[in-house]
């Protein structure tokens, strides 16, 4: 009797688990695929020929002593930017990506997702791009929704990727205990 109660015990956890599976899958399906997706396309950005991330072009010199001052290549890009692209655009800048190897600088952008590469002595365009990698990666991690939402501490990533953290802690507990439950249900019945 008491080995058949430990089978209905076993069972009453596998019913749990179970049904916990389900209920997060159904509520989770559609984020794990973004993730899914996005995370493949993350993973591809470098070998997608320019369409996920443009290369890096190389300028004149790497020799810092003949690159113009960041303040003179700042006040290009932004000139580059508003006449090349939009004069509406924000000027904010998220970050300057100096590649001294390359003699080349990024003006990488806070509120949009274009990037202006620079040669670093003579301040040439080098490139003019959109960055759909950035854009691509604030899905998957969830601050799309910071970013148009214009938050101001990250607080929907960090409910997303705790949300989603949590999420695949329970797919794997509940997912490891579907298999081996019944495995060692079947070993206890045999014994």
């Amino acid at each position: 009797m008491n080995n058949l109660s430990a089978r209905y015990a076993q069972a009453k956890i596998l019913r749990t688990f179970r049904a916990l599976h389900r209920r997060f899958a159904s509520v989770l399906f559609a984020f794990f695929f973004i993730v899914a997706i996005t995370g493949l396309l993350l993973g591809w950005k470098k070998h997608t020929g320019d369409v996920l991330q443009t290369r890096s072009y190389t300028g004149t010199t790497n020799d810092l002593s003949k690159w113009l001052s960041i303040d003179e290549l700042n006040t290009h890009a932004t000139k580059v930017l508003h006449d090349s692209i939009s004069p509406d655009l924000s000027t904010d800048l998220d970050r300057i990506d100096i590649r001294k190897d390359k003699g080349m600088v990024k003006f990488i952008y806070a509120r949009h997702f274009w990037e202006i590469q620079l040669d670093g002595a003579t301040g040439k365009v080098l490139n003019i791009n959109q960055r759909r990698s950035d854009f691509i990666e604030k899905i998957h991690d969830g601050s799309i929704l910071d970013f148009y939402g214009d938050t101001s501490n990250g607080q929907f990533k960090l409910t997303y990727t705790s949300l989603m953290g949590i999420g695949l802690l329970v797919f794997t507990i509940t997912g490891f205990w579907l298999w081996y439950g019944p495995k060692r249900m079947r070993n206890q019945k045999n014994s």
